[in-house]
């Protein structure tokens, strides 16, 4: 299979339920971000963080939510799996078992920290970018009912994993001192 189709020269693509769209639709918008977050994690990764199991299934659910939320609702598909309220509960449980680890958080912190932690903020950014261009896609157009409490899940366990590759180095969270 070749890399390019030359389908989308025309400044469209094409969603997984068919049908063209231009690549400027809020969909391929937020489709896009979920890509761009997904490589961030394979920074963060690269970086040596320590929570490589994690993030490499995180890196697969960011699959998942893609292909979700590039099929409209109405559509049907045998070989895409919507977004249900499992993910969201093990994406609580996640966040649960690394606060369990931490200090308690009672003050605002700087992003930042060791390279992998300030890769995670910076994922973090980038996951809430795609929920906010999730909103305005639900707006006007149907999505999948658990890709929003999932995008926001998503990005407190961005959080917490940042706090938690800090952490692990031994390394305190920056207050901010306003």
């Amino acid at each position: 299979m070749k890399l390019y189709t030359r389908s989308g020269d025309d400044g469209t693509t094409q969603l997984f339920a068919g049908g063209r769209v231009p690549k400027t639709h809020l969909r391929v918008a937020a489709c896009g971000t979920l890509d761009e977050l997904n490589a961030q994690l394979g920074l963060a990764r690269s970086l040596g963080a320590r929570n490589e199991d994690c993030l490499a299934q995180l890196q697969s659910l960011l699959l998942r939510i893609g292909a979700d939320l590039a099929m409209p609702l109405q559509a049907r598909s045998d070989h895409i799996t919507r977004i249900d309220a499992a993910v969201v509960d093990w994406l609580e449980t996640e966040i649960d078992r690394l606060d369990d680890e931490l200090p308690p958080l009672t003050v605002f912190i700087l992003p930042g920290g060791t390279p992998p932690a300030a890769a995670l903020h910076v994922a973090r950014t980038v996951c809430r970018r795609a929920e906010r261009l999730v909103v305005a896609l639900q707006a006007g157009e149907d999505v999948g009912p658990q890709l929003l409490p999932c995008l926001n899940r998503l990005s407190d366990l961005l959080f917490a994993l940042a706090r938690h590759e800090n952490h692990l180095a031994g390394q305190d969270d920056d207050p901010w001192l306003p």
